[in-house]
């Protein structure tokens, strides 16, 4: 593998540190120069290196820093980076965004995930550190409590460089200088377990090394940030900075405050759901903003509405880029700006990019011709370890070095991807198969409607139907009916919703994907 011994935290800092007074950072209004941020990576990895190396029984290699804090904080970063810059495997505890801030793993399955992973050590915030106490509590063999700042007599204070009589600190050059096995763990990434229980997704520093030379070096990159850093965010984060960038911290999404900010910070690159991205363009549509510095405004996470894009192409311009991927195996295919401009291709993800795909049946996994709906499969550099302590299900996910995502999906002529929901989400009802992704594709098309998602919900029978959430356009009055009668001609009437209730606004999960967990919930207590 490429970078052998090369730390991707290092290349950062040294990249920072060519302009210490430089804005690295906004946080809440207030930079943070390239030194301080500097300083505080460095002084807090001196420290964990030093702590980690007193602590008995525990090897350098296999140091394990559970990160519990506020996403999208400076904080997030500082924490992982000095953690990974002295090889220790950061695991994300927090996956909470505010765009949902009561979709979050549990404190049971916090607590499991410490074990499993035998912390050395529990970063925190002030806002987390309750918890942290609660989950240490619990635990046989607890982690030792660190943080920024003082927090308590029983939490380690990362940024008290004195305490440990270090001789100063501040530069690339004084943190700890150790390589790393490109194949070791240097992240885990937990899912909120909506599904079913957390899985682990490990990502190499190989993989993590390779992000950062995602973007060409580019001082004026100016990244806004508010999807969770412990997944794709922090890695554009990561790029960023690495390329002489500024990373502009919001700690939640809301469309005033973004399009406020690409005005105000110059923003010229940022990364939203598709539901956010209507968001965005009915605000940006509302208001007056100097969006003139935005080069990429990439979106990601769940099916779009053509409709929607080719008003976005309108009124951003040749800036969207859809990616599709997966935290498993990163980035899969890509929508370009260019391909915008075709009405046919809005419906698709776009073409294969780092990653190679092959459409295999779910069930013999004989590869599909073109046109044939079968389960994505991909094979790439980007790809994950596997999922921690599960090499049972990693087995089952990744067979003959192809990732099994669980999309259902095939390939057009061109080498599209075209999209066609979950494996596990597919409603069988009326003895059809209904993609979810269909019918939300047939909804959007209306002209009434912003929003909208399909899931199936079971009735006392355990029978099957078809459920959609759905947003209107301001001021219109589309009944239900009309809008069942409108999937029955785009599709059939098989997959036409049995129910169709409407939402002010659909709640998203914290990636900012439709939280049909939350809306199936709904729909029972409802009934």
């Amino acid at each position: 593998m490429k970078n052998v011994g090369r730390n991707y935290v290092r290349d950062i800092l040294r990249e920072l540190s060519v302009t210490p007074w430089r804005a690295a950072l906004w946080w809440r209004g207030k930079p943070i120069s390239a030194g301080e941020f500097i300083y505080s990576v460095t002084s807090a990895a001196q420290i964990l290196d030093r702590r980690s190396s007193e602590l008995s029984g525990r090897g350098r290699d296999r140091t394990v820093v559970g990160l519990l804090t506020v996403t999208n904080t400076p904080a997030t970063l500082i924490l992982r980076y000095a953690a990974n810059l002295i090889g220790a495997i950061v695991v994300h505890l927090q996956t909470a965004n505010a765009v949902d801030p009561l979709d979050r793993i549990s404190t049971d399955a916090r607590r499991g995930i410490l074990s499993a992973t035998d912390a050395t050590f529990l970063a925190v915030d002030k806002e987390h550190l309750a918890l942290g106490r609660e989950l240490c509590a619990g635990l046989s063999a607890a982690p030792h409590l660190v943080g920024l700042g003082a927090l308590g007599n029983d939490v380690l204070d990362l940024t008290d460089i004195l305490d440990l009589n270090a001789d100063g600190g501040g530069g690339p050059g004084d943190a700890p200088d150790i390589e790393v096995n490109p194949n070791a763990p240097a992240t885990v990434t937990y899912t909120s377990g909506t599904t079913g229980l957390p899985k682990g997704v490990t990502v190499s520093f190989g993989v993590r090394q390779m992000a950062v030379t995602g973007l060409p070096k580019d001082a004026r990159t100016v990244y806004l940030s508010t999807l969770p850093l412990s997944h794709t965010s922090g890695a554009v984060a990561d790029m960023a900075l690495v390329s002489g960038g500024t990373v502009v911290l919001h700690e939640g999404f809301d469309p005033a405050e973004a399009l406020a900010a690409v005005e105000a910070h110059r923003v010229s690159r940022m990364t939203v759901s598709p539901p956010q991205l209507y968001m965005l363009l009915d605000q940006a549509t509302a208001g007056v903003f100097d969006l003139s510095s935005l080069r990429t405004l990439t979106y990601s996470g769940c099916p779009a509405s053509p409709t929607r894009l080719a008003e976005a192409v309108k009124v951003f311009g040749d800036v969207l880029a859809q990616t599709y991927g997966t935290t498993e195996v990163g980035p899969i295919s890509e929508l370009s700006p260019a391909d915008h401009h075709d009405a046919s291709l809005l419906a698709t993800a776009g073409r294969p990019t780092a990653a190679e795909v092959r459409i295999r049946d779910p069930y013999d996994y004989r590869e599909l011709p073109s046109g044939e709906v079968g389960e994505v499969c991909v094979r790439s550099p980007y790809a994950m370890l596997g999922y921690w302590g599960a090499p049972e299900l990693t087995a089952r996910t990744i067979r003959d070095g192809w990732l099994h995502t669980g999309d259902l999906g095939c390939l057009d002529e061109r080498g599209y991807v075209h999209l066609q929901g979950r494996l596990a989400d597919v409603i069988k009802t009326k003895g059809i198969k209904v993609h979810p992704s269909a019918v939300e594709k047939a909804l959007l098309a209306h002209p009434d409607v912003v929003q909208a998602a399909v899931f199936g919900v079971a009735d006392e029978d355990q029978v099957e139907h078809v459920h959609a959430a759905v947003v209107l356009r301001e001021g219109a009055a589309t009944t239900a009916d009309q809008l069942r009668g409108h999937v029955s001609r785009e599709l059939s009437p098989n997959h036409a919703p049995a129910e169709v209730r409407y939402y002010a606004e659909i709640p998203l999960g914290h990636t900012g994907k439709p939280d049909k967990a939350a809306l199936r919930a709904d729909a029972w207590d409802r009934r």
